[in-house]
């Protein structure tokens, strides 16, 4: 099955203070039902008032970790789509909170594929295969042993070689 179909009708929320990226991934999960916000007020509205297969949440301009307790506590599976806070920081506080997946927007072209993943997995967290895809761009990006640097990180590799 594809992409596409794996994703057709789905719910989606899509939550950045930046217009061009809600607008750029509406396009790519055209296939999907998007709703947008652009601020954290009308974020909390949609969260409030409708139901979803997925949300994407921004972290920076829209207290994207706030919003991420209300979609755990509703019981969205949530994405964490972020530029400027792609941080291990952030990395271990959106697992921490219950995020099912992170997403440096740099990648954001392969949206659709990590969506895919969450989709066919029921919700439930995706880490073990976002580790695999991006495993490279963490450790260019926070340094080859930001694992190793942080007792969370080292714990939690060890819990997912174990649910292998």
């Amino acid at each position: 099955m594809d992409i596409a179909e794996i994703l057709k009708g789905k719910m989606v929320l899509v939550v950045d203070d930046e217009v061009d990226v809600t607008e750029t991934v509406a396009e790519l999960l055209d296939m999907c039902i998007v709703r947008i916000a652009n601020d954290y007020d009308t974020a909390c509205q949609q969260l409030l008032s409708y139901t979803f297969d997925v949300v994407i949440l921004d972290i920076m301009g829209v207290n994207g970790f706030e919003l991420l307790k209300l979609s755990v506590k509703r019981g969205f599976p949530a994405v964490m789509l972020t530029a400027y806070a792609l941080t291990p920081e952030s990395l271990e506080k959106s697992i921490k909170l219950g995020a099912v997946s992170f997403l440096p927007k740099e990648k954001m072209v392969e949206l659709d594929q990590f969506i895919a993943d969450v989709v066919l997995k029921g919700g439930q967290p995706v880490w073990q295969k976002l580790f695999e895809r991006l495993g490279g761009l963490f450790n260019k990006r926070f340094g080859a042993d930001w694992k190793q640097r942080n007792a969370f990180f080292e714990e939690f590799e060890r819990t997912l070689r174990g649910n292998k």
